[in-house]
């Protein structure tokens, strides 16, 4: 039996009904929800972001949403020190904390820790490379860290990324090839239940498809151009997210209305396909279940009651 504090992490692809699942277990476990989606925390995101409405949240607490305004840089780094903070609160005050999200690079840097020799850490930096990591992919930071340390690059898979962001930063901080430094991989904080979401492909897509017609409806050009009209767009990581990048060409004028609302659901299909990629090949221990199955609710609750008893 683990003496570490008990959480919970809800953890899947956009459109695949996590919200909903939170909600019933924060209710049934006398939880609180904290958020771990990279857009969710910003204020005035709501339409793109899916963020939960308080209809929605039904009473229950939620934490880590609208913390940044949309000009703020807002990283893993920050939200794993947010989420921490949020996590001891929500112990002291004797409920269970459920993180939910599909930033499977925020909920794996909270799950573990990884340190690096004695390099100083380089906020700024790192920002800069998991932009890039969003952008380009895993094999464009891997080649730079193949470039730069070819022995460190040879014991990292390029699927780690956030391990070659940490090279990376360790090398350009302290000005060591990161093959040079001695790593130590901290023990887990927490005893964590994982539990990830999926459904059939087609069915998931259509839901993806569903949802960026209602966005459209319900306003989200408007969001969108909030970020659209920043000055200094290419240090905002908001301004990079899917789901309102792709507005800007029309705002331009270039494309029509229609061509950015396909490109939208294109985007984000993708993206609900790196992000089911991320947790199937980068996490150990999860527990998946389909959202569609009869036996859905059951299996989940069954999980839960067997974690809560070990």
């Amino acid at each position: 039996m683990s003496n570490k504090p008990k959480i919970i992490v809800i953890m899947g692809p956009t459109a695949v009904g996590k919200t909903a699942l939170s909600i019933l277990l924060a209710k049934q476990l006398n939880g609180e929800i904290i958020n771990g989606d990279s857009l969710q925390v910003y204020r005035q995101l709501d339409i793109g972001t899916a963020k939960v409405t308080e209809e929605e949240m039904q009473g229950i607490p939620h934490h880590l949403i609208n913390i940044a305004d949309i000009d703020q840089t807002y990283n893993a780094s920050d939200f794993k020190q947010a989420a921490e903070e949020a996590i001891a609160d929500i112990l002291n005050r004797g409920k269970l904390p459920i993180i939910v999200g599909g930033s499977g690079l925020y909920i794996q840097g909270l799950l573990s820790d990884m340190t690096f020799g004695h390099a100083p850490e380089n906020l700024e930096y790192r920002t800069k490379l998991q932009n890039e990591l969003e952008i380009q992919g895993s094999e464009s930071i891997w080649e730079k860290l193949n470039q730069i340390d070819p022995k460190a690059a040879e014991n990292i898979h390029p699927n780690n990324s956030r391990r070659v962001i940490r090279a990376l930063e360790a090398i350009h901080t302290s000005g060591i090839l990161f093959s040079e430094q001695q790593t130590e991989e901290q023990p887990a904080k927490y005893d964590a239940l994982l539990i990830a979401l999926d459904c059939e492909r087609e069915k998931l897509y259509q839901r993806i498809n569903q949802r960026v017609d209602m966005m459209v409806e319900d306003g989200i050009l408007n969001e969108a151009r909030l970020l659209y009209e920043l000055a200094d767009k290419d240090l905002n990581q908001a301004h990079k997210g899917i789901g309102y990048k792709e507005w800007f060409p029309y705002f331009d004028g270039t494309i029509s209305l229609e061509e950015a609302k396909e490109n939208v659901k294109q985007n984000s299909r993708r993206y609900a396909k790196r992000q089911l990629t991320w947790f199937r090949n980068r996490m150990a221990n999860v527990q998946w279940f389909d959202v569609l199955s009869p036996e859905y609710l059951a299996g989940v609750q069954a999980s839960v009651t067997d974690f809560w008893e070990e």
